[in-house]
């Protein structure tokens, strides 16, 4: 198993058997939210396209 350093698709975490552990619990939040619009503001390098890729 590897560290995902640099990618930003779940997908290829998935296929590349990369170890992977979402502690945000971000993707919760916005299923539980059930807004039609989100704003994610999180600085540069905190995973904001990979946690949108897992939707």
């Amino acid at each position: 198993m590897r560290l995902p350093v640099g990618l930003s698709d779940f997908r290829e975490l998935i296929k590349g058997n990369y170890i992977f552990a979402d502690k945000t619990h971000l993707i919760r939040d916005i299923i539980d939210d059930g807004a039609k619009i989100i704003l994610i503001t999180r600085p540069r390098r905190f995973g904001k396209t990979l946690n949108l890729s897992m939707l």
